[in-house]
């Protein structure tokens, strides 16, 4: 149901765009996670649906931003002056939870997408 793309190998400093597709609206919060190898898949941003609230970890906050597309049904992460600790898979995940407007747990989540790939470089 979820169809994350936009991933690739980009210098520090640089930028990319994640974009996570759905396929119908099911969700009521929608997050981007990240996972390195051998390290905990952590969440990276966070939004509702339906009203205009973000989430963010603080490792990321001010370099990156969440948005959607209510129309597309689509999220996006905008990721600007990208590390090379941001190296991971990320991933995008729906929530049917409407109580919060994110969900630090994976558990939380129903619906994940496949994963994308970013690698920065020194």
């Amino acid at each position: 149901q979820l169809q994350a793309s936009g991933g690739g190998l980009v210098q520090a400093g640089g930028s990319l765009r994640l974009s996570c597709e759905a396929s119908e609206r099911t969700a009521y919060v929608m997050g981007w996670f990240r996972q390195a190898p051998g390290e905990e898949r952590d969440l990276v941003a966070a939004i509702r649906w339906t009203r205009d609230l973000t989430y963010y970890a603080d490792f990321v906050k001010g370099r990156f931003t969440i948005s959607k597309d209510n129309a597309k049904y689509t999220v996006y992460l905008q990721m600007n002056s990208l590390k090379p600790d941001d190296t991971a898979v990320y991933y995008c995940a729906g929530s049917q939870r409407s109580g919060d407007y994110y969900y630090t747990s994976r558990d939380r989540y129903d619906y994940w997408g496949q994963g994308t790939q970013v690698t920065v470089s020194s």
